[in-house]
């Protein structure tokens, strides 16, 4: 399927706005390729949740998968979010990992910002608080599901509930090893054997990173969740990966199960005020 552009899914949450679903607040970055536009739901609940994708744009089924989530009203109506529908519009109308200006977005969440698109949405994100963070990815090399899931005051509480669920529907988990790409350091790059086993734990489907490890290790330019997580917006943080290889109904399907499955945990995990 050829992915549709930005001003095609733009329209699609303009209809959902039309019908009272939601509403759009855009943010100007520089100029109306860049403008990205995020929506507030129920915002006075006592648990926040943070959702995005589309931060790389050759990832299409991301921002899809996230707006079929509000579309089928598949967000527990119990939290409140904030949601980011695109955080990279001119690389996801190019097809490109990086914004227009050739800069990987997700590798920019470092001081006050070095992308216009990470500027502003660290701007919009000062003084809030959410318990669960997550963003919408997908994996060029990978043939099934996995995720990112960073440890937490000694814990990952999440993710093994997501994989089971992934796996009952019938879709395949990728397999995790040292010869898997998953943009930690390598041995031809000149670090240690063991440098990318000390920042993070490998389990079936799910990839548990030391956050303090790799703030380090991104020091000159952090993704998004770590970024949330250094800076205590996020409590936790959860990043899906499907895989691009596979069919996009399916792709949206396995994000649709983990984001539900995700909120269906979180009343146990955090509890009630």
């Amino acid at each position: 399927m050829t992915s549709p552009g930005f001003a095609t899914l733009l329209q699609a949450w303009r209809e959902l706005e039309q019908a009272g679903k939601v509403t759009l607040q855009e943010i100007a970055v520089g100029s109306p390729l860049r403008s990205m536009y995020y929506i507030d739901i129920n915002r006075q609940a006592e648990h926040q949740i943070f959702l995005s994708a589309g931060v790389h744009g050759d990832e299409p089924v991301s921002p899809w998968s996230l707006y079929s989530l509000v579309r089928d009203e598949l967000l527990d109506p119990q939290y409140g979010y904030r949601l980011w529908i695109c955080t990279n519009p001119s690389g996801y109308d190019l097809g490109t990992r990086r914004n227009i200006d050739g800069v990987d977005i997700n590798r920019s969440y470092s001081g006050a910002g070095t992308t216009p698109e990470s500027q502003a949405l660290m701007r919009a994100s000062t003084d809030e608080a959410y318990v669960l963070a997550i963003d919408l990815h997908e994996d060029y090399e990978s043939d099934g599901f996995y995720l990112y899931e960073p440890i937490v005051a000694q814990t990952a509480p999440y993710g093994r509930a997501i994989i089971a669920h992934i796996t009952d529907a019938g879709f395949a988990l990728q397999p995790l090893d040292d010869a898997f790409d998953l943009g930690y350091p390598s041995v031809d790059a000149g670090y240690p054997s063991d440098a990318a086993s000390a920042l993070r734990l490998l389990e079936p489907g799910r990839v548990l990173p030391d956050i303090a490890g790799e703030c380090a290790y991104f020091a000159d330019g952090l993704p998004l969740t770590m970024y949330l997580l250094q800076q205590g917006i996020a409590k936790r943080t959860l990043t899906f990966e499907t895989p691009r290889r596979a069919d996009w109904d399916d792709r949206i399907a396995m994000h649709r199960i983990s984001v539900v499955t995700a909120l269906a945990q979180i009343e146990k995990i955090e509890g009630r005020g």
